[in-house]
């Protein structure tokens, strides 16, 4: 009965109405056929990447990826966050937190490298997520990657108008209007957003060469920018800053709140580093895959986590980490200098172009993980298409460009940013366990249940660390059950070292240290996981139900037809590999 609705002459799961309930009938038996089927590298390099026509063009080199990171990463953010977390957290140690949050990136930034290399297309962790655990999941993931990079990309964009406006003295209300009727927080129409948006879509879409031409410049006045910014931290600055607060009531020292301030400082700042994960996107474009993906996701990393230092130090000698504004901690601290506050200008324009590059970076990566989840039917195979002058993804980038413009017109930032980060957080969980999987797990020729169990026995391991760390009050109790975790979790890691070989020896790179490189990782992202706020939790789990219902509904018959017709179709997955 089946059989007849698949994709033949045409006649697809949606060509009528009676078509399409009958397929209804049938969701269960081709969600089981569907959710974990397992796309392989061979597929994604040639047939799936078909769906797209015109191929994507290879210009891109390894310094192009560094400025691509680079720009992606420091973005206005930074000049928040830091105060936030200095002032309320870690003190004048903001700067280990910084310090600790690169490293987790860092890790995060190996498991991308090695899908990067050795599947070179513009999927991202979409593609990783489903030549590893299967079409479902990594829908899954997908969806979430895409509303995280839209909703942040309108509140980057809304913020653009507030430091334009700094850096020239206009008020931001001056460049907004108020429509009467609407509730807060969606009543403030802001016009300037929505023409950076669209500007940048039209530059997305014009080419990707110029997109990173025009990344370079931007990137390279924001550096200066900020470098400008910590010349003047040391200078105008006081060594005596980093151990004494102004009001000696207050906590002293380099670490005024010990371990757990700067922890918790390093779960709010690593947001600054979110990013990198764009340039993995651009894989497919690169001239030299092997050679310029490691050098330009791990290089761009490593430098932005040496400025972050170096401006975290920076801002911790200008004030006291008691007198810090948390909103606005360089141009408050400028500000109240007198002579100095023309300084709070050049910050605003600093902080423009940085919002410029971020932008810019976040909607060429949104715009290629539309194109690949297109490619894999799961959502109309318009949306792969590239144009064949421009070698871009047109559609997909205009569809996504508008659908951000929209939100930059009437929502306020801090609704959008109380809906960021935790899709992204979860992407780069779920990519360090499918480097592990990869490594370990050959389909057909070794068991995936070891692997599978070890995997959930540390991510256990990993949540109960972080809960005990959240919510159970200081004392011995608590640090004996945070050891025990801890211990426990480095002997599951040993175990599993020890008893389970390697399946797959990376060819051209691969992650050091295998496993316990991608193990901190997850372990990382757990506990910065657990450091968020319940609405991102709500928000999360709302979109990841919206996302099974378009699945159930649409996606799941999809490439079910696309299957029926062959050009989905997965078998013998480790010859097609071994082929590859």
């Amino acid at each position: 009965m089946e059989a007849q609705y698949r994709n033949r002459g045409g006649d697809t799961s949606f060509s009528s109405l009676r078509v399409y309930l009958n397929s209804l009938s049938d969701t269960p038996s081709r969600f089981s056929r569907r959710a974990v089927s397992v796309s392989t590298s061979y597929d994604e390099m040639s047939r799936v990447r078909s769906v797209s026509g015109e191929q994507l063009r290879r210009t891109l080199r390894w310094y192009d990826l560094v400025g691509l990171g680079i720009g992606g990463m420091i973005g206005a953010g930074v000049f928040v966050t830091t105060g936030r977390a200095s002032r309320l957290y870690a003190g004048p140690s903001i700067v280990v937190s910084y310090a600790m949050a690169g490293l987790c990136a860092l890790l995060s930034a190996f498991c991308y490298t090695e899908f990067a290399v050795h599947l070179p297309v513009a999927g991202g962790a979409f593609s990783y997520i489903r030549i590893t655990f299967g079409e479902f999941p990594a829908f899954l993931t997908g969806t979430n990657l895409i509303m995280d990079y839209v909703m942040s990309n309108a509140a980057v964009s809304r913020g653009f108008t507030a430091y334009l406006g700094s850096a020239f003295g206009i008020s931001t209300s001056q460049w907004r209007f108020v429509v009467s009727g609407l509730p807060n927080g969606f009543n403030e129409m802001d016009p300037i957003a929505v023409a950076v948006v669209l500007a940048v879509t039209f530059i997305i879409c014009y080419s990707t060469r110029e997109s990173s031409k025009l990344n370079m410049v931007l990137t390279a006045l924001h550096i200066a920018f900020i470098v400008f910014v910590i010349a003047m931290g040391f200078w105008r600055g006081d060594i005596q800053n980093l151990t004494r607060p102004a009001n000696p009531e207050n906590p002293s020292g380099f670490f005024p709140f010990g371990a757990s301030g700067v922890f918790n400082g390093a779960a709010m700042v690593y947001l600054s580093y979110i990013g990198y994960d764009a340039v993995s996107t651009m894989a497919e474009e690169v001239r030299d895959p092997v050679k310029d993906i490691p050098m330009g996701i791990s290089g761009s990393v490593a430098i932005v986590i040496v400025l972050y230092c170096l401006m975290a130090i920076s801002m911790s000698m200008l004030l006291p980490y008691d007198l810090i504004d948390p909103e606005a901690p360089y141009s408050a601290a400028f500000s109240k200098s007198e002579g100095w506050e023309w300084v709070t200008r050049v910050i605003g324009i600093g902080a423009s172009f940085g919002i410029l590059t971020s932008l810019l970076v976040a909607m060429l990566g949104q715009a290629r993980y539309m194109c690949v989840i297109g490619r894999s039917r799961v959502v109309p195979a318009w949306f792969a298409k590239v144009h064949p002058k421009t070698s871009t993804p047109v559609n997909a980038s205009v569809f996504l460009g508008i659908f951000t413009a929209a939100l930059a017109l009437f929502t306020d930032l801090n609704v959008l940013l109380n809906l960021v980060s935790i899709g992204t957080l979860f992407v780069f969980y779920m990519v360090a366990n499918a480097v592990i999987f990869r490594r370990y797990v050959a389909v057909g020729y070794t068991k995936p249940w070891p692997t599978l169990s070890f995997l959930c026995l540390f991510s256990i391991t990993s949540v109960v660390f972080t809960l005990v760390w959240k919510l159970a009050p200081p004392g011995p109790p608590k640090w004996f059950v945070l050891g025990a975790s801890a211990i426990a979790a480095i002997a599951v890691v040993q175990i599993f070292h020890c008893v389970v070989p390697q399946a797959r020896i990376p060819e051209f790179w691969g992650v050091p240290l295998m496993p316990w490189t991608p193990c901190v990782s997850i372990f990382l992202n757990v506990f910065l996981l657990g450091s968020l706020d319940a609405p991102s939790f709500v928000r999360f789990g709302f979109f990841t139900g919206l996302a099974v219902l378009v699945y159930v509904f649409y996606s799941v018959h999809a490439s079910y037809d696309a299957e029926g017709d062959g050009s989905l179709d997965f078998k013998d997955v480790e010859s097609l590999e071994r082929f590859n």
